[in-house]
C-alpha cells in the first residue's frame, strides 16, 4: 500500500476531511495501525476504538498518545491513551458524529477538532487532564476551526475561518484555552499554526504578500510573526522544541532550524526525492516521512516514517530500528522526550471484523490514495495534521 500523502493548501477543508483509508483483501482487512515505537525494542500497538484503524497524532512524556480511530459503529472519534499507549479511550464529540485529535501536554490536556451538533462544522476543541471533558474553542468569527498544538500552559493553537469565512487565520489562545487570538499573516491572506512550545513560541505557516507560502515563527506567547525563509520553494513549520527548532519542509525536503527558528537545516531524504518532518523533541530527535527509493516494479515511490538522532543528526527508516515484520511503518507525526516515537502504517493481518457493513465499507475504500503535488507535501497535521485527518 502506497504512503498517503497530504498538502496544506488553500483547499485545507477537504485535504483535512481525508483522514482515513481502508483495504481489504480475501482473508483479512488491511487496517491502518499505530505504535509507539522505542528503537530496538517490542512496539506498543495502542489499538483501536473498535474499528480496524487508528492514527496517532500527538504523545507526551508520559507516553499518552492522542489521535482518532474508527469506532465500532463506523463513526471516526478522538482518542487518548493511558502511560506508555496503554488503554486507548473515546473522547467523545462535540455533539456531532465524529472528532479528530491532534496534540496533547503534560496534564493530558488535549486539542483537536470536532463536528458541532447537527454536523454543521468543525470546532477546535481543548479538554481537560486526561481528556476528560471537551470544550469547544469558538471561532475568529468564522464557521470552522480547528486546534493542531497545545502547550504546558494550556495554550492551544491552530486555524480557523474569519467573520463571513473570508480567510484562514492562525490562531493562539491564552492558557486554558481562553481568548481565542488572531495571530495576522506574511502579509496574504491566509495563516495556519500547528505548533507551540512552552514559551508560547507559535509555527506554522502563512501565505506572503507576494502569493509565496511560507514557514512562520512567533516570539513568545505568539507575539509577532518572523519568516523562517527558505531552502527554495514554499516552506512550511509543523512542530517547535522549548529552544525553539522549528521543523517542517522546504524545497519538497525536510529541515531543522537552529534555536528560534534561526537557519534552515536539510535534513535529506531515505533516497527519494521527498521528506517532511512533523514532530521534534527538545534533543532535537526529529519523527517525520520520507520517500524511498523507487523500484523497478513501481510508478510511485512509497513513503516510509524516518527519525533522526540529536538535532536532526542521521535520518533513517524507522522500519530498521522497529521489531515488525516488512515494512509496514509509513509516517511518524511525534517523538517525546525520552525518545519515544508514535509511528503507523496498514497492517494486513488484522481479523476479520464479523460486520459485513464493515466488509463493503473496505470494498468501497479500496485503494484510496491522496496524492497531491505542490504546491504538495507528504502526509499529515496536523495536516491531517497537516498534520491531516
Amino acid at each position: 500500500m502506497k504512503a498517503i500523502r497530504n498538502c496544506k493548501v488553500r483547499n485545507f477543508v477537504l485535504a483535512a476531511t481525508l483522514g482515513v483509508s481502508l483495504g481489504f483483501v480475501p482473508t483479512a482487512f488491511a487496517g491502518f495501525r499505530s505504535f509507539i515505537v522505542v528503537p530496538n525494542q517490542p512496539v506498543v500497538d495502542i489499538g483501536t476504538l473498535g474499528g480496524i484503524d487508528a492514527f496517532a497524532r500527538g504523545i507526551n512524556d508520559a507516553g499518552q498518545v492522542v489521535g482518532w480511530s474508527r469506532t465500532s459503529g463506523g463513526n471516526t472519534h478522538a482518542f487518548i491513551t493511558g502511560s506508555d499507549g496503554a488503554g486507548i479511550k473515546d473522547l467523545g464529540t462535540l455533539g456531532g458524529s465524529d472528532s479528530w485529535a491532534y496534540g496533547i501536554n503534560a496534564a493530558g490536556q488535549v486539542v483537536g477538532r470536532s463536528l458541532i451538533t447537527g454536523d454543521k462544522a468543525y470546532h477546535a476543541f481543548i479538554t481537560g487532564p486526561n481528556g476528560v471533558g471537551m470544550t469547544d474553542l469558538g471561532t475568529l468569527g468564522g464557521s470552522t476551526s480547528w486546534a493542531y498544538g497545545i502547550n504546558t500552559a494550556g495554550q492551544a493553537v491552530g486555524i480557523s475561518l474569519t467573520s463571513g469565512d473570508k480567510s484562514f487565520r492562525a490562531f493562539t489562545t491564552d492558557a486554558k484555552g481562553g481568548n481565542m487570538t488572531d495571530l495576522g499573516t506574511l502579509g496574504g491572506d491566509y495563516s495556519a499554526a500547528h505548533g507551540i512550545n512552552s514559551a508560547g513560541q507559535v509555527v506554522g505557516d502563512s501565505f506572503t504578500n507576494s502569493g509565496d507560502q511560507r514557514a512562520f515563527i512567533t516570539d513568545a506567547n505568539g507575539a509577532g510573526m518572523t519568516d523562517l525563509g527558505t531552502l527554495g520553494g514554499d516552506t512550511f513549520a509543523y512542530g517547535v522544541n522549548d529552544t525553539g527548532q522549528a521543523v517542517g519542509q522546504t524545497n519538497s525536503h525536510a529541515f531543522i532550524s537552529g534555536a528560534n527558528g534561526t537557519g534552515l537545516t536539510d535534513l535529506g531524504t531515505l533516497g527519494g526525492d521527498e521528506s517532511v518532518a512533523y514532530g521534534v523533541n527538545n534533543a532535537g530527535q526529529v519523527a517525520g516521512v520520507a520517500q524511498v527509493p523507487l523500484l523497478p516494479e513501481e510508478s510511485v515511490s512509497d513513503f516510509h516514517a524516518f527519525v533522526t538522532g540529536t538535532n536532526g543528526s542521521s535520518m533513517t527508516d524507522l522500519n530498521s530500528l522497529a521489531n515488525l515484520p516488512g515494512d509496514p511503518l509509513t509516517e511518524s507525526y511525534g517523538v517525546n522526550n525520552l525518545g519515544q516515537f508514535i509511528a503507523g502504517g496498514f497492517i494486513a493481518t488484522i481479523p476479520e471484523p464479523e460486520s459485513y457493513a464493515l466488509m463493503l465499507a473496505g470494498l468501497i475504500l479500496l485503494g484510496v490514495v491522496v496524492r497531491r503535488k505542490q504546491n504538495a507535501r507528504p502526509l499529515a497535521s496536523g495536516l491531517y495534521n497537516t498534520q491531516t485527518g
